[in-house]
């Protein structure tokens, strides 16, 4: 079946995920997508994969905003598809801008967003509900930090800390008595996550005010992912997967599994917090570890591509039983590597 043809603007077409959304959007094998990226950055590598590419400033700045409406304006696009969580809740904040323009936007849910991005907020909101959590505290200072510490078993056991708001493994470190830097310095990359908890009290002694971190139980287990759509508090398809390998803190190998338990688990985070489009929550030892409120590092087939089937939902394309019939097609036989390539150019 042949659909009519769509036309995107695509916002973070630099970030890891943009070139295999761009790459799987345009294969959906029923509609031709124009794609008109977005970036901060000029040489992202949607600018040259997309069918034309604007800069914007950063998500955080004013000047975003009426940035992106311009790029809207101009190109008259049916949808608005954001890709960034440094994005995604100002531009839900400000549907209505582009909406104005004839635009669909595929972020809502504001407060969802907030509570989602800020990893202390989601986890209070959470603990309302029966969904397995990580101990955890919120030190104000560094002596309560050492003292929680060793509340959740430091030295003992390892525990674990980070700050709400970040992206990347940023500020993520694990606390261990059993730290062997000769080791580490010979044998180990560059990028260690280990630290002992008098290295960090060294660190943080005297700064003030200290920073704003959660100490948590570390759980020395598998991280799975539960990927989504959703409407309205409401999961409509979802794929899961784990997180094979990690370089820099980027995941780097996944593959698709089957565990109806999380996805459960999933379902009643969604409803509880009222999350909109797409969403990865992210579980550990069947654990609610983080929410990521934007689209993902997806375990694409060629036939079950969240992304696009969230495109068609949002359009009105899909029905319940088109949902159901796009949802029994997921193989857990899918396996998905990340790996670098290169572009070049003459300015």
């Amino acid at each position: 079946m042949t659909l009519p043809p769509l036309k995107l603007v695509l916002t973070a077409v630099g970030c890891p995920g943009a070139s295999t959304l761009v790459r799987m959007l345009k294969a959906n094998g029923e509609r031709e997508i124009s794609i008109h990226g977005v970036d901060m950055r000029a040489d992202a590598i949607g600018r040259f994969l997309c069918d034309g590419f604007d800069l914007v400033p950063a998500g955080a700045s004013p000047g975003f905003i009426p940035a992106l409406a311009a790029v809207v304006e101009r190109v008259r696009p049916d949808l608005l598809f954001v890709q960034s969580s440094h994005e995604i809740e100002v531009v839900a904040r400000h549907r209505g801008v582009f909406e104005a323009l004839g635009a669909k936007v595929l972020a809502d849910g504001v407060n969802g967003i907030e509570t989602a991005g800020d990893k202390a907020l989601m986890h209070a909101a959470c603990s309302q509900i029966a969904v397995p959590q990580p101990g955890l505290l919120l030190p104000r200072s560094l002596g309560e930090f050492v003292a929680g510490a060793r509340e959740l078993g430091y030295p003992d056991v390892p525990v674990c800390f980070k700050p709400p708001v970040a992206k990347g493994s940023r500020g993520f470190r694990i606390l261990s008595a059993e730290v062997d830097r000769v080791h580490e310095l010979l044998h180990e990359r560059p990028i260690n996550r280990y630290m002992t908890l008098p290295e960090l009290e060294s660190l943080f002694r005297g700064v003030e005010p200290f920073p704003r971190l959660m100490l948590m139980e570390y759980v020395d287990a598998p991280e799975i992912t539960v990927d989504l759509f959703a409407d309205k508090g409401e999961m409509v398809f979802h794929q899961t997967r784990t997180r094979e390998e990690f370089l820099t803190g980027l995941a780097m190998a996944f593959k698709t599994i089957d565990r109806p338990d999380l996805v459960e688990l999933s379902r009643q985070v969604v409803r509880h917090l009222q999350l909109d489009y797409f969403q990865s929550i992210q579980w550990i030892g069947g654990k609610l570890l983080e929410i990521n409120p934007r689209v993902s590092t997806f375990v694409y087939q060629e036939d079950f591509i969240i992304p696009y089937l969230g495109i068609k939902y949002a359009l009105g394309e899909l029905d319940a039983a088109g949902v159901a019939l796009a949802q029994s097609r997921v193989r857990f036989s899918r396996r998905s590597v990340r790996y670098y390539d290169q572009v070049f150019w003459d300015e």
